[in-house]
């Protein structure tokens, strides 16, 4: 569908009506990155029009987050969309996607588990994402939804609503990019001042130690993760291991998930693992 001048545009409901054949749809808040490229390109023999939406969501944000501040980026996104081989870009205003205001008393409640880690420290924020997403399925229709791992809470809560709220979306994780010395992709990277961005890679090789201790189980994962990161002077708002459902970790796989601020951007990563005695030291996916 897309041509010479790039992807289509569309900004109303009428127009996401004209979209024919099956849908896959990457939600994206723009300041687009190749993390996000990659997630286009995941998603793009996976139906027959692919849909990327940039939409900043003012309700994920709480009050003194950087909603103000998130980078904005339109002209570029546009051309990182078209070297992905986006057919439609969806760029609703708020009142498309809140026409009864950002004050809504319908929203999506995220249950238990988006009061732990992200939803801990951000108690907001999981309503804000879910409400929004729904919104987004709602509007386009899509047959299947592909997400980055980078946000793996993000990612097991959307798969959850999807599967209990019967919205009958295929919704896909895709592995985090990384830059080449392990730094998970994310807008707010560009943030990082040149100490900041040294400091920053604290997290994936936090990962990577964890990794290492996984055959002494959730205690030295812990433990190896957190002296690491104290190692570059990095603080953690939390270093968590769990199930790959976000419960109770045990023997075999497993998720080792940390978030930290250095400076001021907040990033987040995160790894696949296995516990136990048999757990081999890799390192985290994609560095």
């Amino acid at each position: 569908m897309s041509g010479a001048t790039g992807p289509r545009v569309v900004r109303t409901v009428a127009e996401l009506r004209a979209v024919g054949g099956t849908i896959a749809l990457v939600p994206t808040m723009g300041a687009l990155h190749d993390g996000h490229v990659q997630l286009m390109k995941h998603a793009r023999p996976l139906a027959d029009t692919l849909v990327a939406s940039i939409f900043v969501n003012p309700t994920q944000f709480a009050a003194g987050e950087d909603f103000g501040e998130y980078p904005r980026t339109w002209d570029e996104d546009l051309q990182r969309c078209e070297e992905a081989g986006v057919d439609v870009v969806f760029a609703p205003d708020v009142a498309t996607m809140y026409p009864h205001g950002t004050d809504d008393q319908v929203t999506v409640d995220p249950g238990p588990l988006g009061a732990i880690l992200e939803g801990a420290q951000r108690p907001t924020h999981f309503r804000g994402v879910l409400t929004v997403v729904a919104k987004l399925f709602g509007l386009v229709r899509p047959d299947v939804a592909v997400f980055g791992e980078k946000d793996y809470q993000q990612l097991t809560l959307i798969r959850l609503m999807a599967e209990a709220l019967c919205l009958d979306v295929e919704v896909v994780g895709c592995p985090t990019v990384r830059e080449a010395d392990g730094l998970a992709l994310s807008s707010r990277n560009r943030y990082l001042t040149s100490d900041e961005r040294t400091r920053a890679v604290a997290l994936s090789q936090a990962l990577a130690a964890g990794t290492a201790a996984a055959s002494a189980g959730p205690d030295a994962v812990r433990a190896a993760a957190t002296a690491r990161l104290a190692a570059f002077g990095v603080e953690p708002d939390y270093v968590a291991v769990t199930s790959p459902d976000l419960g109770d970790p045990g023997p075999g796989e497993a998720r080792l998930l940390i978030a930290a601020r250095v400076g001021k951007p907040r990033l987040l990563d995160n790894c696949a693992l296995t516990l136990g005695a048999d757990a081999p030291g890799n390192p985290p996916e994609g560095s």
